[in-house]
């Protein structure tokens, strides 16, 4: 016992004194910005802007260059014969070359177009959230694991300090005469077994720290301590307004939906109404714009055109009508995702109370094996028991520790989880 607590008031002082232990709050931060996707969001927003620049351009003036050369098999003739007048026809053979130009004047959909560009980028940046959201239940398991062996390995090291005293006491009582080479072999192969264990916890315990590490972006010390959250005040705080949360990205993404559905209904909207544009064209040819003209000539024209479709068949209302479908179907899909969270969330409230009432028992049961290893030390000095009963008494009290941190470090993952699950963030 004095053994165990030497172990651990040691690891809580250099803990203390080091100031760097891990944290979840920094560690979950720091695997989200270690995430190859979130670049996603700053590419997604660059190509955005490009796309609004090439629809701003639409305003400014386009132009096209055409050139054309035909022979056509007749031409149009005035037969009606005028005296002193004679009528030229046409040639048969006709060139042309010309640029054309054309500006928007006034097109609604230009700015309708924008906003939709910009509501498609918030929609693929929430789904982007969304998605990199999912790393925080992977950081969760990787800590609390490395949490759990880092306090199994104190408590196998502290049950070795013990063993290893026995060790020394019973080899001083078979060299006095009083125990058998038994009683010295018995405490030898259980200090063995424990070595076995901690070479186990360690391997598995440096395991989790190179997933916690890969997740983060940056190595981890093995003995760097790892500082386990009290959550119960963030729980509490959270359970009580938690008809009033909706802090996971999927809201997010939601919402983001249904605005690009409105924006989508506003350039449907936009498409019906008159777009006004100049138009101006350039060329030379033969004939030019006179059609009874038979050489080469420049030429221009310009105006002003109007285009307008004010019936299309009901397309709009039919567009209207699937843009209300969608909205509906967001809708369901919200619903069903606030049903899963909710019974993810019971599920987790009853894994904490659950937990709560094993932690209640495991402090009684700790508190029972330490009285009857204690006791079992006492006979063994004094030659009442042997070593391999003090030994089974030892090994059933760091069961009950190691049964009592695993309990501990659950219910802090549960917390957590539950955190996660609701989309709140663990406190610091």
């Amino acid at each position: 016992m004095r053994a165990f607590l030497l172990v651990v008031l040691t690891a809580g002082t250099a803990a203390a004194q080091t100031g760097d232990s891990l944290r979840l709050r920094d560690a979950t931060t720091a695997a989200l910005n270690a995430d190859p996707r979130q670049r996603q969001i700053a590419l997604n927003a660059s190509a955005s802007e490009l796309r609004i620049k090439s629809i701003l351009a639409t305003r400014l003036p386009q132009i096209t260059g055409n050139g054309q050369a035909q022979y056509q098999s007749t031409v149009t003739k005035i037969a009606v014969p005028i005296p002193g007048i004679a009528i030229p026809s046409p040639t048969r053979d006709t060139y042309d070359a010309h640029v054309n130009a054309q500006e928007s004047i006034f097109d609604p959909t230009v700015s309708s177009k924008q906003l939709l560009e910009r509501a498609q980028l918030a929609e693929t940046q929430a789904g982007v959230r969304t998605t990199v959201f999912t790393r925080r239940q992977e950081v969760n398991d990787a800590f609390f694991a490395a949490a759990t062996l880092e306090q199994r390995i104190a408590e196998i090291n502290a049950a070795i300090a013990g063993l290893e005293g026995r060790l020394k006491e019973a080899a001083t009582r078979f060299r006095e005469g009083a125990a058998l080479p038994s009683d010295t072999a018995v405490v030898a192969a259980t200090l063995l077994q424990r070595r076995q264990d901690l070479y186990q916890a360690r391997a598995d315990h440096s395991a989790a720290l190179a997933r916690l590490s890969d997740l983060i972006g940056r190595s981890i010390s093995a003995t760097t301590p790892t500082a386990i959250p009290d959550l119960d005040a963030a729980v509490a705080q959270t359970l009580a307004r938690l008809d009033a949360v909706k802090s996971r990205p999927e809201y997010g993404q939601f919402s983001a939906t249904r605005e690009r559905l409105s924006k989508q209904e506003a350039l449907d909207a936009a498409q019906d109404k008159p777009r006004v544009s100049a138009f101006g064209r350039v060329g030379y040819g033969r004939p030019g714009l006179n059609m009874l003209s038979s050489s080469f000539d420049a030429y221009w024209l310009a105006g002003v055109q109007v285009q307008w479709s004010p019936w299309n068949w009901g397309t709009t209302d039919r567009d209207r009508q699937a843009l209300e479908i969608q909205r509906e179907i967001v809708s369901t899909n919200e619903a069903s995702f606030t049903e899963s969270l909710r019974r993810g969330i019971q599920q987790s409230i009853a894994t904490i109370a659950g937990l709560d009432s094993s932690l209640v028992l495991d402090d009684q049961i700790v508190a029972l094996r330490e009285r009857i290893e204690g006791e079992t030390r006492v006979k063994l000095n004094e030659g009442v028991v042997t070593s391999a009963e003090y030994t089974d008494r030892s090994t059933d009290l760091l069961n009950a520790r190691l049964t009592r941190i695993q309990h501990r470090v659950q219910r802090a993952q549960a917390q957590a989880n539950l955190l996660t699950v609701i989309g709140v963030e663990v406190p610091e």
